[in-house]
């Protein structure tokens, strides 16, 4: 059980990045946890982890000793579940997070079919356009868009989405349409957010390009750009699954789809732990094919509305 401890120890403190958080995990004491890593590296006669005030990292031959531990400790916890019943109902809170535009239109539909098939879980759905450390805030998963910076996730893959330019039929009637990203200079351009308000990202042929931009109206949210351009106020940028119902019915339009910037992927991702509980199972395994689903029709509605 000793070696046990010790690897579960070690492979945590490399899920986690700390000995704290490490502990906290586990239910023990940081000085716990570091002797039963100690004892791990002593038996093994390697070290396994560089320790920094700043931060601990494993070393080469700890890294090849994580993953097989990490297997190990996968095939003793199916086999713990298997012999213990593990098909018992899930049951408990789930915390979510996901990024606004895409949790209102997305997520919650597909959260809310989950409570339907397993009545003894209860959700809560919290809709941020940043990424949160589900450690420190206390979530059970998170839907992210975008490369993801944090290796000590588990990520699922569920597809991707494309940045577009739209503008309504009745706009492009009367201004014309853009042939190049820099013909946009000479069109009334709507923004959001501060990071998006001069600089548009494209891609010609394999280079990505950002265009400097002087929008006439910027607004703080997704869903005032899609309205103002609805209206007929000028041409937005908008993620592919916030543009996707109006182009579908004809209310917008999009433009420079050849242009357009490299798609971004969509993950599930939530805390490797040696044991994940019954409820985040129930969740990416419920979750995973409804939101690929989902974003496969995005993907279909862009294809055809591209201009």
């Amino acid at each position: 059980m000793d070696r046990l401890a010790g690897m579960e120890a070690l492979v945590t403190v490399a899920d986690t990045g700390g000995f704290a958080r490490a502990a906290a995990r586990l239910g023990l004491s940081p000085p716990a946890v570091t002797r039963a890593i100690a004892a791990l590296e002593a038996r093994l006669g390697v070290t396994l982890l560089t320790r920094t005030t700043r931060s601990v990292r494993p070393t080469e031959a700890g890294q090849h000793f994580i993953e097989q531990a990490r297997r190990l400790l996968n095939e003793l916890d199916t086999a713990e579940r298997q012999a213990g019943g593990a098909a018992a109902a899930p049951s408990g809170h789930l915390s979510i997070t996901a990024p606004l535009t895409f949790g209102r239109l997305h997520v919650a539909p597909v959260l809310a079919d989950l409570l339907h098939a397993h009545p003894r879980i209860s959700a809560a759905l919290v809709t941020l356009d940043r990424v949160v450390d589900l450690l420190e805030e206390g979530h059970d998963a998170a839907v992210r868009i975008g490369e993801l910076a944090d290796s000590s996730m588990i990520a699922r893959r569920l597809g991707e989405v494309r940045r577009l330019v739209v503008a309504s039929p009745a706009y492009l009637a009367r201004h014309g349409i853009p042939q190049a990203p820099a013909d946009l200079r000479r069109h009334a351009l709507i923004a959001f957010g501060m990071a998006a308000a001069r600089n548009w990202p494209f891609q010609i042929g394999a280079r990505p390009v950002a265009i400097d931009l002087t929008p006439r109206l910027v607004l703080t949210d997704a869903a005032a750009a899609l309205a103002m351009a609805e209206a007929g106020e000028g041409l937005t940028m908008l993620q592919s699954y916030q543009a996707a119902t109006a182009l579908a019915e004809g209310r917008l339009a999009q433009v420079l789809g050849d242009a357009a910037p490299a798609p971004q992927p969509v993950h599930i991702v939530y805390p490797a732990a040696r044991m994940v509980a019954a409820k985040v199972r129930a969740f990416v395994d419920h979750a995973a094919p409804a939101l690929t689903s989902r974003l496969t029709e995005v993907a279909r509605i862009v294809n055809s509305a591209n201009r």
